[in-house]
């Protein structure tokens, strides 16, 4: 039947508590898993490797719900390899965070009045290192809350040595190769940081503001240019106009006055101009604009610089030493004194990049920067996907990938900040310029200096999947477990994270691929589908939902929600109704074993069984191939599903109760039934143990006296099937069903009993008599029976007396009244919908209402009038 806990010891007589209480349970739980070495991974094992390393989360950071949710899935599909047989590693870790860090520290001195310039670069750094070990790295005590089976014992962090290492020997890699190379060029700033940062740490929101169009030149040679940056016009070096525009064709080529200054600028024709919005001329700054830097390339302009880091005005003249936002208004209001302000529209509501950390608004700014050559390296990543060496899921993202490695502009990789690697780049007083690997002695002397900058946080963080595993030396792990076998991120990083350690992990490792499978999943948001954000009031912190419910409850609405690729709603009512869950697990299990469950013994053979027992075992062998496969594929959503419904529907509220009349009536079948029950709590517990690992291996060592779940064997599809069965109790779930339902309708309670006469004869239902009994509270027909209601289900008829019961002329009054208010509302809802007029008019909204109120009456008329066909006569 299935690969047998027959050879696990007998379960012990050790009782459940009544109440399962994940507090008194989980924490201690996880300490005996990590005590025991469940999590750790050999190098040196002959099982087969599946290897997991996890997107690095920010020293300092603390668990929120995406980080939950990526790492429940993550340990779900380690957790199910280890007991599938593999050398599983899930290698945890923390990245340094360069700019977040250094912001904290920063902080604390201002508190004490004073600033890194005080301490100096070593002093500071050090400080840093010292708030890293007393407050970093928060958020790995909240992993081990969640259950994250991670090897602890590899812990890695993105300026440990070895990393360090790593990153001065690819650094040097590049820059021998001409990948790596110094220019001026645009980069975004953040004029509080005092920083480049990259595209990933812009936050783009709407701010409200001001386009104001400004007259250029004098006389017939005039130009209007639009703009909600009027402090940049400073540095404008000229307009440019699209080369097939017939407005500007007499001006291009000329050269006319700008404003506020003594400068004349030339109007050049360029194609990046649209003729169709504003006024088809626009002002080019290229100092302070991307694309106007492209233009300034194509044309050979010149690129005035005038803002400073700190994002103050340095041009000359009257403007100078103001903030970037006072002179826009000061400018303004001096172009409107001399009537060169055409327009003014305000407020302008417009997409405006911040600092994702200090949500200070960016400033493009021309700025001399380290950059890597991304072109070959690109190419090798999207080569790698298109030739199948590398799957991304769900497919359709695929283009998403493509758009952006196909489209890649070299990445600036220079942070000027102190806590990172810093650049291993010295310059000589003669202008020399030596790059140093990690073994190569600087060089020293009067006038040497090593460059200041630092590398981009993503630049440690794109080696992760190699230099975790001790590249560039070739360690037994690196050969063990590289490539790694799945990334499990966000689809909002596909383009800044997953996309570098492609590129790195194919030039590092000689073409080798540096996972074989990209799993992206989506965002958590709100109930309502909104993003969790501190402005809208609706952050969860998961933690406090683990204090309450505990962490299977949150780690199964997770995985419940996990869809490829789609956004997962979630709202403290599902975190509670997985609570339930587990709740109903752990009473089924504890009735299961007041009841004898046991996995004592090989299976029963199947002709020794009833037809209830071949039933669950036909259903749970369906359920293990059902759950393997959306493994595979990743539908952690159907899968939970699937699990919830076999465990709950088919276990717990079928198997379980429909076994009581046998274990009430003892004997062999009795015997039979609960070696069954043992064996599919046995495999379920199994099933569900990925995604709920705390009350599953709780009630697992209790029920079979193992050691953990963590370390059994996967469940096998044995391919033990039975449709005969499957349709035998599929019809006696109908007559169930269906005689539980008229009850309600007629009002009686759960527990009310009601003479019945059951006929079964020539049916495959006659087996359970017995049990349809128990389960409706029918009792035996006694003398004076009369059958008041008779229902035809499933070939079997269930006739019921209900004259002791119920006011039949009450009830058909009843019904009668219900029956009338259904016909009225049909009426209304047929009229609305054949007048024309009407319809005409309506909102099409507002017409499906109606024609949903249409179906909903038909369906009450259907039912009441089936209820009123039931009853007696009055």
């Amino acid at each position: 039947m299935t690969e047998n806990a027959q050879q696990q010891p007998p379960a012990p007589d050790t009782e459940l508590p009544t109440q399962y209480a994940p507090a008194e349970v989980e924490g201690a739980l996880y300490e005996r898993w990590v005590d025991k070495g469940y999590f750790a991974a050999d190098a040196k094992s002959d099982k087969p490797p599946y290897t997991i390393v996890i997107p690095p989360p920010n020293v300092t950071g603390s668990l929120h719900l995406g980080h939950a949710f990526q790492h429940t899935l993550m340990d779900a599909l380690t957790r199910r390899k280890r007991m599938q047989g593999f050398e599983a590693l899930w290698l945890p870790g923390m990245d340094h965070a360069g700019i977040a860090t250094q912001n904290k520290v920063e902080q604390q001195l201002a508190e004490e009045g004073k600033s890194r310039h005080d301490l100096g670069r070593e002093e500071f750094v050090e400080r840093v290192w010292q708030w890293k070990e007393e407050y970093g790295g928060k958020i790995l005590g909240q992993m081990r809350r969640l259950g994250d089976g991670v090897d602890w014992d590899r812990e890695r962090f993105t300026m440990d040595e070895g990393l360090s290492k790593a990153v001065l020997t690819i650094f040097k890699k590049l820059y021998d190769d001409e990948l790596i190379y110094r220019a001026e060029r645009i980069i975004n700033w953040c004029p509080r940081c005092l920083t480049a940062i990259s595209d990933i740490e812009v936050e783009y929101q709407e701010d409200d503001g001001e386009l104001v169009s400004i007259k250029y030149g004098e006389g017939d040679e005039t130009l209007v240019v639009a703009t909600t940056r009027a402090e940049t016009m400073l540095g404008d070096t000229a307009v440019a106009v699209h080369p097939d525009d017939e407005r500007y064709q007499h001006l291009i080529g000329k050269r006319i006055k700008l404003p506020l200054t003594d400068r004349s600028i030339p109007v050049v024709a360029d194609t990046h101009v649209d003729p169709e919005f504003g006024t088809g001329a626009v002002k080019v700054t290229p100092a302070h604009d991307p694309n106007d830097f492209a233009i300034g390339q194509r044309h050979g302009l010149e690129s005035i610089t005038v803002m400073d880091e700190r994002a103050v005005i340095t041009a000359h003249g009257p403007f100078q030493g103001l903030d970037r936002f006072e002179a826009r208004s000061a400018i303004v209001a001096a172009l409107r004194s001399q009537g060169r302000i055409v327009a003014e529209k305000r407020p302008y509501v417009h997409s405006v990049g911040h600092c994702s950390r200090c949500k200070t608004t960016i400033e493009p700014r021309l700025s001399m920067q380290w950059w890597v050559k991304v072109g070959p390296l690109a190419k090798a990543a999207g080569d790698a996907v298109r030739g199948g060496r590398v799957k991304i899921h769900p497919e359709d993202m695929s283009k998403r990938y493509f758009d952006w490695v196909d489209n890649m502009h070299d990445w600036c990789i220079s942070r000027q900040l102190w806590w990172g690697h810093r650049i291993p780049v010295w310059y000589g007083p003669d202008g020399e310029v030596v790059c140093v690997g990690p073994d190569e002695e600087p060089p020293t002397g009067e006038g040497w200096r090593q460059d200041t900058d630092v590398l981009d946080t993503w630049f440690s963080s794109g080696l992760w999947p190699f230099s975790t595993l001790g590249w560039p030396e070739q360690t037994e792990d690196l050969r063990k477990f590289y490539p790694t076998d799945v990334l499990l991120t966000g689809h909002d990083i596909i383009f800044f994270w997953v996309a570098r350690m492609m590129m790195f992990g194919l030039y590092a490792m000689d073409g080798e691929v540096p996972f074989k499978t990209i799993a992206l999943t989506g965002l958590v948001r709100d109930e309502r589908g909104k993003k969790m954000s501190k402005s809208f009031g609706n952050v969860v912190d998961p933690l406090d939902w683990m204090d309450k419910y505990g962490s299977d409850a949150v780690r199964f609405t997770l995985a419940r929600g996990a869809n490829p690729g789609t956004d997962v709603p979630i709202g403290e009512d599902w975190v509670q109704a997985s609570r339930n869950f587990a709740n109903k697990i752990w009473n089924a299990t504890r009735f299961a074993l007041m009841n004898g469950a046991t996995i004592e013994g090989p299976l029963p053979e199947p002709s020794q069984m009833s037809a209830t027992d071949r039933w669950i075992l036909s259903r749970l062998n369906k359920t293990v191939a059902q759950v393997d496969a959306y493994y595979e594929d990743f539908q952690f959503a159907k899968l939970s599903d699937a699990l919830f419904h076999f465990a709950w529907d088919e276990v717990f509220d079928w198997y379980v109760e429909l076994s009581k009349t046998t274990f009430q009536a003892g004997g062999e079948s009795a015997k039979v039934s609960q070696r069954v029950l043992g064996e599919v709590l046995d495999i379920t517990l199994k099933l569900l143990h990925p995604i709920v690992p705390f009350v599953t291996d709780t009630l697992w060592t209790t029920l079979t006296g193992g050691e953990s779940v963590v370390i059994a064997d996967w469940p096998k599809d044995s391919g033990f099937r039975d449709a005969a069965a499957e349709r035998e109790i599929e019809s006696l779930q109908s007559v169930i069903t269906e005689v539980r339902r008229f009850r309600a309708d007629q009002g009686l309670q759960p527990g009310q009993r009601v003479p019945a006469r059951l006929t079964l004869d020539g049916t495959a239902l006659a087996p359970h008599e017995a049990a349809i009994r128990q389960l409706l509270r029918l009792q035996p027909e006694g003398e004076s029976f009369s059958a008041t209601a008779t229902l035809p289900v499933a070939g079997a008829t269930v006739a019921l007396d209900l004259s002791g019961t119920i006011d039949v002329a009450a009830e058909r009054k009843r019904l009668a009244k219900d029956l009338a208010a259904a016909e009225k509302e049909k009426a209304q809802a047929t009229a609305k919908l054949g007048n024309e007029a009407f319809l005409a008019k309506a909102p099409d909204n507002v017409v499906d209402k109606i024609r949903g109120r249409l179906a909903k009456a038909d369906e009450d008329i259907a039912r009441i009038q089936a209820q009123l066909d039931r009853l007696p006569p009055a």
